[in-house]
């Protein structure tokens, strides 16, 4: 079996983050979501746990990061093209996430992202497929 990532996430209010997440095109794992906790589907292999601060304390004796002050980390995501990047960038917004920085085109590569509703950034890339090897 493939490792599987799963990234956990302390979310100020789950609903909206759910709301947030689907209209970008995420589905989740009802079997692991309950009123503290959801499980967002990325891909076959990849997994974000939204989980409440209350049950984020649980897992961890650190105070929880103020994503909108301070970033702890960066999620990074590929796209099948550059157009995907800047789609996945506007429902983002329009959804109510914001944008941190402008596009950056870099030749090989293309990047874009957003901040959720708790400020986590999500970067956004399209590699040439010609520079991937």
């Amino acid at each position: 079996m493939p490792t599987q990532i799963f990234v956990n996430l302390p979310v100020k209010n789950l609903d909206k983050s759910i709301d947030f997440f689907t209209q970008l095109g995420y589905k989740f794992n009802p079997q692991f979501t309950d009123e503290t906790a959801t499980c967002m589907i990325v891909s076959d292999t990849i997994f974000v746990m939204l989980l409440t601060h209350e049950k984020f304390k649980q897992f961890t004796p650190k105070a929880i990061c103020d994503a909108t002050k301070n970033t702890e980390v960066l999620v990074c995501l590929s796209c099948e093209s550059r157009a995907d990047v800047d789609e996945m960038v506007r429902i983002a917004v329009d959804a109510g996430g914001t944008t941190y920085k402008e596009p950056q085109d870099h030749g090989f590569m293309y990047a874009h992202g957003y901040q959720d509703l708790d400020g986590h950034i999500w970067e956004l890339i399209f590699m040439e497929p010609e520079t991937v090897k």
